[in-house]
């Protein structure tokens, strides 16, 4: 990766940062007309804020996300939600918290029979075991979840699991 990289995350970290109080209204008046929409940009902008260290407006978008899943009753993306959660609680040095955030995001994507975000809760919740020198534990958490799939191992998602799991052996 080059320096263009880096400066490309950083642009797109400045500007969420910067269109995120105009996004957040944006939220309140479209809420109904672009709700996937908004998962996606929470998801990003999560991402983004995290590479600078700015959780605390990431889990207010997230946790902003989860009310408007509450008032809508759909449960689509929860476990996704939470798992963000615990990413930010996590950046946040809340790492009990954040346990339970991924616990949470675990649960209901075994419930919802969601096995990508299955996947992706479980990669990090054994992420922070593995932190926490809990190898055998995160291994034997994440090993099954990625024992399921059978193809698409060049997805982001497996490729992560599979080299958290290299790294827990």
């Amino acid at each position: 990766m080059g320096p263009g990289f880096h400066r490309g995350d950083e642009l797109a970290a400045n500007f969420f940062t910067r269109s995120f109080a105009g996004m957040k209204n944006n939220m309140l008046i479209f809420r109904d007309s672009f709700w996937v929409s908004l998962r996606v940009t929470i998801g990003r902008l999560a991402e983004a804020l995290a590479k600078r260290d700015e959780h605390r407006p990431v889990l207010a978008a997230v946790r902003q996300g989860l009310t408007t899943q509450e008032e809508r009753g759909q449960r689509r993306w929860e476990a996704e939600l939470y798992r963000l959660e615990g990413l930010a609680l996590v950046g946040l040095n809340r790492r009990d918290e954040a346990q339970s955030a991924f616990e949470q995001a675990l649960c209901i994507a075994r419930l919802q029979q969601a096995k990508s975000y299955e996947l992706r809760a479980a990669t990090s919740l054994a992420w922070l075991w593995g932190e926490q020198d809990r190898r055998a534990e995160a291994r034997d958490l994440l090993a099954p979840v990625y024992g399921w799939f059978t193809e698409s191992f060049d997805t982001a998602d497996l490729k992560d699991a599979k080299t958290l799991l290299d790294q827990l052996a």
